[in-house]
């Protein structure tokens, strides 16, 4: 999901010119990145993933918890790195943003909520 307009639109309405903002989304499967948010682009991702973390793999969590989001804790992991590292991190200033990109890796539809923070 592309957050750029709705990071843009808190930037603008803290009225900052320069300092960074944090975007960080809440759940252990999803993640916050930066990237060239093109259809090429997004597909591209998807498939380095599935053969990187195939959705479908042989994982111990999925048997021990009767689940089949293994996967998906996987990919955030390589994603975000730290589990408290705010992704999305850049000088908000709205015209220059990079496109900041929800990546929600789980296969189970969730509502998913979106912190952003603007540091000047």
């Amino acid at each position: 999901m592309d957050l750029t307009a709705g990071v843009a639109s808190a930037v603008e309405a803290a009225g900052a010119q320069q300092g960074i903002v944090c975007v960080a989304g809440r759940g252990s499967t999803v993640a916050v990145t930066t990237m060239e948010y093109e259809p090429g682009g997004v597909h591209d991702l998807g498939e380095a993933l599935e053969r990187l973390i195939p959705t479908q793999g042989d994982y111990e969590h999925n048997r021990l918890n009767h689940d089949t989001n293994s996967h998906a804790h996987m990919a955030r992991r390589h994603h975000r790195g730290d589990g408290d590292d705010p992704g999305g991190r850049g000088p908000p200033r709205a015209r220059h943003l990079a496109a900041v990109v929800l990546l929600d890796f789980d296969d189970s539809e969730r509502d998913r909520t979106v912190h952003v923070q603007v540091v000047w």
